[in-house]
């Protein structure tokens, strides 16, 4: 089908036919409405890569990930996606394996691919910067879920002190006071604030819970290793930095016949769906992805409709407690910066 046989069925010509598909000028409703029907009826759709060569548009935004095994940023992408399709955009995806120099060649790639826009979570908060703020000052970027400095471009992001500070309350009400903290060693943003935010608060709890402390990487290979490292100080809650850590010090714990939650608590972050799966289930903050994907679709779509110079945004969004049996079997209230037990355990 071409635009010549929609322009045929809807009775207009063929440049008003344009005008409606493409957006690029006001035409009446009724016009329009008939245009879009004829369109859907015959089965029509546009040539993008026609398009793109006749204007600067190609309908595309590149997403830069770090880690695409890493649980959290599947269900992200899949919310992206929708929301950038509901907009009338394709995402190419590239996954740099947590290597800002192989981040900065996908983020070159993406830019020759003519992309409209970029969404990036950076592998590093210091290293990453050259490249992605060399990429904003050619297209709308965004930065999602971890940062690269301020004065970059728009960014979205969970509010990780917030969170930290949920799960430091709630181990508190608990009676907890021996914590220990398994982190990423990395200058990841998301690692950074979240380290930052437990010494700050684990402090209230005991003078010496910030220097127990266990730094590697947001994996389950390393929350198994973790323990072993932090045992002897016999602490009765492990803050773990992600999920993926806490899931492997539960097994290792397990291993060791400790019983949790009786002698030992065990917390994670972002809940993905290992943390729900686990047996016991895993106390954690969750991320709405559902409104990180939103945001971040929104502010694209402000800066493509032409307000370049309006002021840098950085949005940061509430997280949410979700308490499990690994720290408090059969206790919980829900809140949005309280604590919300799991509907589906």
């Amino acid at each position: 089908m071409t635009l010549r046989d929609v322009a045929r069925a809807s009775g207009c010509s063929v440049a008003t036919v344009s005008r409606v598909l493409a957006g690029t000028r006001p035409v009446g409703p009724e016009t329009a409405r008939r245009v879009r029907e004829a369109a859907e009826a015959l089965g029509y759709r546009p040539n993008q890569a026609a398009r793109a060569l006749r204007g600067r548009s190609t309908g595309t935004v590149g997403l830069v990930l770090p880690q695409i095994t890493n649980p959290f940023y599947p269900a992200l992408v899949r919310e992206l996606t929708h929301a950038l399709h509901a907009e009338g955009r394709a995402v190419l995806l590239a996954d740099c394996d947590d290597d800002p120099g192989a981040e900065a060649e996908y983020i070159d790639d993406l830019l020759s691919r003519r992309v409209d826009a970029l969404l990036v979570i950076p592998a590093d908060e210091h290293r990453s910067r050259d490249a992605v703020a060399a990429a904003a000052a050619r297209v709308p970027l965004v930065l999602m879920d971890r940062g690269c400095g301020p004065g970059i471009a728009d960014s979205v992001a969970v509010d990780n002190a917030a969170g930290m500070s949920l799960v430091l309350g709630h181990l508190a009400a608990t009676g907890r006071r021996r914590v220990c903290y398994l982190g990423a060693a990395g200058t990841a943003s998301a690692a950074a604030e979240r380290h930052a935010a437990y010494a700050a608060g684990a402090a209230l709890l005991d003078p010496g819970a910030p220097g127990r402390v266990a730094l590697g990487g947001f994996s389950v290979e390393w929350g198994r290793a973790a323990v072993d490292l932090v045992w002897d100080a016999r602490p009765d809650a492990l803050v773990c930095a992600n999920d993926l850590i806490a899931v492997g010090a539960l097994q290792r714990l397990q291993q060791l016949g400790a019983d949790v939650p009786g002698d030992i608590a065990v917390t994670g972050f972002d809940d993905i769906p290992m943390a729900a799966l686990a047996a016991p289930g895993i106390t954690t903050v969750r991320q709405p992805v559902d409104e990180l994907a939103a945001e971040a679709t929104q502010l694209l779509s402000r800066r493509l409709a032409g307000r370049s110079e309006a002021p840098q945004r950085a949005i940061r969004l509430a997280p949410e407690l979700v308490v499990r049996e690994s720290s408090a079997p059969g206790t919980g209230e829900r809140s949005g910066g309280a604590v919300a037990t799991d509907p589906e355990r």
